[in-house]
């Protein structure tokens, strides 16, 4: 999930709508109270969720094993997040709710090289990868978990549309540019290859799905005037 992560952390791979239905009793997700004892039982039980995940998987996940890791009773997990697919789509609205500090070098393609490299750093990366790649791909198991990933993600565009914005602001970019359709175009090439076709992922592969994104924003493919195939 850049912004998406880091295991001491939540995922930070970039990237929560509000108008979704409501979860099933079965797969709810929990709206602790912000601060005190709940907030401290709700990291607890993140932080359980993600070290259970990476190491078993969806199919080892279980919420007696949270609740051992974590401390936290089983009764108390059953009621506030219904069973494990609740414990996913928590972890994954946590993820969401992290700092992403984002790049500004003054230069589009910079910004986005950067945002690119971070995603292939952190989910290649030996030690910080596995619990990412374990989260997004249990929670494309299960219908509360891709719901929440698909909310992880729009969080992430919507604050990394950032950069495109300032370089609107720079002239840089054509004025009604949509900031998040630019991330979403340089970072979704290596989702793809992590995700779907398993092909390799290397650096310079990051690095020219940015270059290209940058390259089609320029040409004004992300305003709502774009020129469709179908209008050529």
């Amino acid at each position: 999930m850049t912004g998406a992560t880091r295991p001491a952390d939540h995922p930070t791979p970039e990237s929560v709508p509000r108008s979704i239905p409501e979860p099933t009793p079965e797969a709810r997700t929990p709206t602790p109270r912000p601060g005190g004892r709940s907030a401290r039982v709700r990291a607890e039980v993140v932080a359980a969720t993600l070290a259970e995940v990476t190491e078993k998987g969806y199919d080892g996940l279980s919420v007696e094993a949270v609740a051992t890791r974590s401390g936290v009773h089983k009764a108390t997990l059953y009621r506030r997040w219904g069973g494990v697919d609740g414990l996913v789509a928590d972890a994954l609205t946590a993820s969401a709710d992290q700092p992403w500090p984002l790049p500004d070098t003054g230069d589009l393609q910079q910004d986005l090289r950067r945002i690119t490299q971070e995603v292939f750093s952190v989910f290649t990366d030996p030690e910080l990868g596995p619990t990412p790649t374990a989260l997004i791909s249990a929670a494309q198991r299960s219908d509360a978990g891709a719901t929440a990933l698909r909310a992880f993600f729009t969080a992430r565009h919507r604050q990394a549309a950032e950069v495109a914005d300032r370089a609107v602001a720079r002239g840089e970019l054509p004025a009604g540019t949509d900031g998040a359709e630019v991330v979403r175009a340089a970072t979704a090439p290596l989702y793809y290859r992590l995700f779907v076709s398993g092909e390799p992922l290397d650096d310079r592969t990051a690095e020219r799905a940015a270059d290209a994104a940058a390259l089609a924003a320029r040409a004004g493919l992300f305003t709502p005037t774009a020129t469709t195939p179908e209008q050529i």
